[in-house]
């Protein structure tokens, strides 16, 4: 099939290469001329395992073309998939100017090239109703026949391309029978060992964006909200865990307890789905409770810093391993890193961080300054530090030289944001341990 991806951010980029390698020939388009110039050279501007050599490979079989016009896309596709950035409002509503003007380039481009028939898919994380705003604002700038798709993504950053390859399903939102067999052929390669292609109403497949994200966000901040219990009461999370997980009703999936969610996903949908719901007077508590308890988290994991050093930390240098808001990713939208070490900060501690992968986007976050110096490895960051702490549980740093760090810090204290480390291997090593819920 010939395929159209308005936006080559993280969804757009990842759906654009896998449609591409599983035989369809796709035109990605962006706005902006050096991004384009950088694709076409197979430069990806983000960090995702396995999406490079997908794209490479893409290229080289002249599977996927990069270009700025997107009227040139439109004619050549039969679907085009909208997947432009919905970032969150100071109100936590999504912001649509960008996917309304992609909608008005699109059908501009249909009006002009008198295309026939096409399907526009919403690709991006959009609010409930978008479906049909997106067919009035089409349908103001064109005569040609369409229907409008929701079909939500469900990728996890660090594992994005295996999870569009092998979707655990594929939501098609559509009361159109010949934009749901277009969807369906197109999506067929990912689902031949069985997982579902669900067909449902637009909103439906809107609202199941939004309630799956909120749901394992809350899972998480339910676990984060207990381990303080356990801290309260000297048990261990990470026993209570396992008790749970081993229940089948419950399962093992987000049940980790750390230093609280972040990335591009989680908390703006979460403030989305409290906001709309308000707009139509509910209140959504246990989501709203979920969001609280992910913000006070981080409030609760400096407070653990502080209770280590009972002098204060005022005048510590502190060791901090990991920036991105989850490993395997460059991605540092509401990434714990920031909010933490902007607190230590305001504190009078000073920091040296230190990313195998996100040191260049963090810049852009976390200014460096006298109380706060990028290092080249992970070993420079911890000479003469005060205290270890990790914020991003990378694998390279799961089994380090304990000796070596023992060596490096002035004080042998590890603070784990993440629950990585083992207490009791750390006790031998002589460090004083700090986890979330670990007492």
């Amino acid at each position: 099939m010939k395929v159209a991806v308005i936006g080559t951010g993280y969804v757009g980029l990842v759906a654009g290469a896998c449609f591409a390698d599983s035989g369809n020939e796709v035109v990605c388009v962006d706005h902006d001329p050096a991004k384009i110039a950088s694709l076409k050279k197979g430069e990806i501007p983000i960090y995702e395992p396995g999406l490079e050599d997908l794209v490479s490979r893409a290229l080289e079989r002249r599977r996927i073309t990069f270009t700025t016009e997107t009227a040139e896309a439109v004619r050549s596709s039969e679907v085009v998939f909208l997947a432009v950035g919905t970032p969150s409002r100071s109100d936590g509503t999504p912001e649509l100017r960008y996917l309304k003007a992609a909608v008005e380039q699109v059908a501009r481009a249909m009006e002009e090239g008198k295309t026939g028939y096409r399907v526009l898919v919403n690709k991006s994380t959009v609010p409930v109703g978008s479906q049909q705003q997106v067919s009035d604002w089409a349908s103001a700038a064109t005569s040609q026949p369409f229907d409008v798709v929701s079909n939500p993504e469900f990728l996890k950053e660090g594992t994005a391309v295996d999870d569009f390859l092998k979707p655990d399903r594929v939501v098609i939102g559509t009361s159109s029978d010949r934009a749901y067999e277009l969807m369906a052929q197109l999506y067929a390669p990912f689902v031949r060992q069985g997982n579902p292609i669900l067909r449902m109403d637009a909103v439906s497949a809107e609202l199941t964006k939004y309630a799956c994200n909120a749901f394992l966000a809350t899972r998480i901040s339910f676990m984060n909200e207990l381990s303080r219990v356990a801290d309260a009461f000297g048990g261990d999370i990470e026993w209570i865990r396992k008790g749970m997980a081993s229940d089948q009703r419950i399962g093992r999936h987000f049940l980790y307890a750390g230093v609280g969610y972040g990335g591009s996903c989680f908390p703006k949908d979460v403030s989305a789905l409290v906001t709309q719901a308000r707009s139509k007077g509910l209140s959504v508590g246990v989501v709203e409770a979920a969001e609280e308890a992910n913000r006070t988290q981080r409030d609760y994991f400096v407070s653990l810093i502080e209770k280590a050093y009972p002098k204060g930390v005022s005048g510590l240098v502190f060791c901090i391993w990991g920036l991105a808001f989850k490993p395997n990713t460059d991605d540092m939208r509401e990434a714990p890193a920031i909010p933490v070490i902007a607190a230590l900060r305001a504190k009078g501690a000073k920091v040296r961080v230190f990313d195998p992968v996100a040191m260049e986007q963090a810049r852009h976050w976390i200014a460096e300054g006298e109380d706060c110096r990028y290092s080249s490895s992970a070993l420079e960051a911890l000479e003469g530090a005060d205290g270890l702490v990790l914020l991003t549980e990378w694998n390279e740093f799961r089994n380090p030289d304990w000796s070596e760090i023992k060596r490096l810090l002035k004080q042998p204290r590890i603070i784990d944001g993440r629950n990585i480390f083992d207490p009791a291997l750390l006790k031998k090593h002589g460090f004083q341990y700090v986890g979330v819920g670990r007492r």
